[in-house]
C-alpha cells in the first residue's frame, strides 16, 4: 500500500498487444490487489480475440474501468479528436497517477495530466517508452521529429520509469539527459511463470513467438533456419506464433522457398503453450526494450538464442554464449545449428535460476513503480496541489 492511501492509477497506452499490454496487465492486477483504483484507455481498433480474452481476464481488476477509443499509430490529425475525448474520459476518472506506456500513451496521458495540474490537481504523471520513439535513427526526420516531441513532453513528466538500464541509456543518448526524475524498474514475472515448461510430442526444434513485423525479425529467422538445416546436415522443424500485418509476406516466403512442410504458421497464443511445442526459443529481434518473452522462455526452462539488443543482455549476461548479433541470418544460423549438434552448451548459457527468479519477479516489478507514485505524488503535494476531492484516501 502507498503511504498516499490507496490511489486511482489509470495506464494509458496505444496497441493492446505484446510486451506493453502484458506489462499494464500485470501491475493492474498486483496493485488492484494492494487495495488501488485501476484503469486502462487504449487504442479500440487493434487486437482480436486473443486480447480480447485477456481483457476479460483482467477486468475484475479493474475498478476505474476499460476505455478503448481510436488511437493512430502514426501522429495524424485524428489525434487531436481523440487527445481530447481522452481527456475528457481520464478527468471523469479523477486520477491520482497517470502513467503513459509508449509514445503515443505517453503523449496523452502527460498532456491529459498536465491540463489536470493547472486546474490544480494533485496527479502524477509518468512515462515508460518501452522502446518506441527511442527505436528511431537520431539522424532521419522523422526520429529527429519524435525526439524533439519526446524533450517538448519531458517537461510535462514528474517520473520517468525504464524497464531496462538500457532504455535508459538510450533515451539519454538519443533525447538527452533526463530534466525529471528517472528509474529503472525492470518487467517482472508471476510465481506460476517460474515452473519448467515440459514438451509435448510432437516437438519442433525452433519456435519464433512475437509480432510478425519486421522489427521483430520473423525475416531473419526464417533466412536462419535455411542456412542452419545446411549447417547441421540435418532436416529442421520450426514454429512461428504471432500476428501482424506482415504475416502474410512470412507466409508467402515460406511457400517460396519451399519450407511450407517443415516451418508451421499458428496465431497468437499463451506463450507457455508455444513453449511446450518447441525445443529452443529463438529471439531474432533488430530491436528491443525489454522482451517478455525472453524472461518468459528463461522461467520457463527453455533454452534460448536472442540477438544482442535492447535490454536482452541484462537478461543472459552481457557475453552468454546465446546472444548473436541483430539482423545477421549467418550469425544467428550458426547458434541455430549449435544449438542441434551441441544442446548442452545452449542451456549452459542460460542465467542462474534462483537469482533470475530474485531479479525479475513481479512483485519487485510493482512494488518498485508503487514506489514511484507514492515520491512523486508527495512531491506534487508539497506543491499545495490537492487530490480530487472524490479520491479514495
Amino acid at each position: 500500500m502507498s503511504n498516499q492511501g490507496p490511489l486511482r492509477i489509470i495506464h494509458c497506452f496505444r496497441s493492446p498487444v505484446g510486451g506493453i499490454f502484458r506489462h499494464v496487465r500485470d501491475l493492474a492486477e498486483r496493485h488492484s490487489q494492494q487495495g488501488h483504483a485501476v484503469g486502462i484507455v487504449c487504442d479500440s481498433s487493434t487486437g482480436g480475440a486473443y486480447e480480447d480474452a485477456l481483457f476479460e481476464s483482467i477486468r475484475p481488476h479493474l475498478a476505474l474501468g476499460l476505455t478503448r477509443l481510436p488511437m493512430q499509430r502514426s501522429i495524424s490529425p485524428s489525434d487531436l479528436s481523440a487527445g481530447i475525448k481522452s481527456y475528457r474520459e481520464i478527468k471523469a476518472l479523477r486520477p491520482d497517477v497517470l502513467h503513459g506506456h509508449g509514445a503515443k500513451g505517453g503523449a496523452y496521458a502527460r498532456l491529459a495530466g498536465t491540463f489536470l495540474r493547472a486546474s490544480g490537481y494533485c496527479v502524477a504523471r509518468f512515462y515508460s517508452p518501452h522502446g518506441g520513439s527511442l527505436h528511431y535513427d537520431p539522424g532521419s526526420t522523422k526520429g529527429r521529429v519524435f525526439f524533439a516531441i519526446e524533450r517538448f513532453l519531458e517537461r510535462m513528466t514528474d517520473r520517468l520509469v525504464f524497464v531496462c538500464d538500457y532504455e535508459g541509456n538510450v533515451y539519454a543518448r538519443k533525447i538527452g539527459p533526463p530534466r525529471t526524475a528517472s528509474q529503472t524498474v525492470y518487467n517482472g514475472l508471476r510465481p506460476a511463470e517460474f515452473e519448467p515448461v515440459g514438451l509435448s510430442a510432437p516437438a519442433v526444434d525452433f519456435l519464433y513467438i512475437g509480432m510478425m513485423r519486421d522489427l521483430k525479425g520473423p525475416d531473419v529467422f526464417i533466412d536462419a533456419f535455411v542456412e542452419a538445416e545446411r549447417l547441421s546436415g540435418r532436416s529442421l522443424s520450426a514454429l512461428m506464433v504471432g500476428d501482424g500485418d506482415d504475416k502474410p509476406r512470412y507466409q508467402s516466403t515460406l511457400q517460396t522457398l519451399g519450407l511450407a512442410d517443415r516451418v508451421t504458421m499458428r496465431p497468437a497464443m499463451p506463450a507457455r503453450e508455444a513453449f511446450a511445442m518447441a525445443r529452443t526459443v529463438v529471439v531474432p529481434s533488430r530491436a528491443e526494450a525489454m522482451p517478455y518473452i525472453v524472461l518468459e522462455a528463461v522461467a520457463g526452462g527453455k533454452p534460448v538464442i536472442a540477438t544482442r539488443v535492447g535490454g536482452i543482455p541484462e537478461i543472459l549476461g552481457t557475453d552468454s554464449a546465446a546472444l548473436v548479433g541483430p539482423g545477421s541470418a549467418p550469425s544467428l544460423a550458426a547458434a541455430m545449428s549449435g544449438a542441434i549438434l551441441d544442446p548442452s552448451s545452449l542451456n549452459a548459457a542460460m542465467p542462474d535460476s534462483a537469482q533470475f527468479a530474485q531479479r525479475f519477479s513481479v512483485a519487485t516489478m510493482a512494488d518498485g513503480v508503487m514506489s514511484a507514485y507514492g515520491a512523486a505524488l508527495a512531491e506534487a503535494k508539497a506543491r499545495g496541489l490537492k487530490r480530487f476531492p472524490s479520491s479514495l484516501s
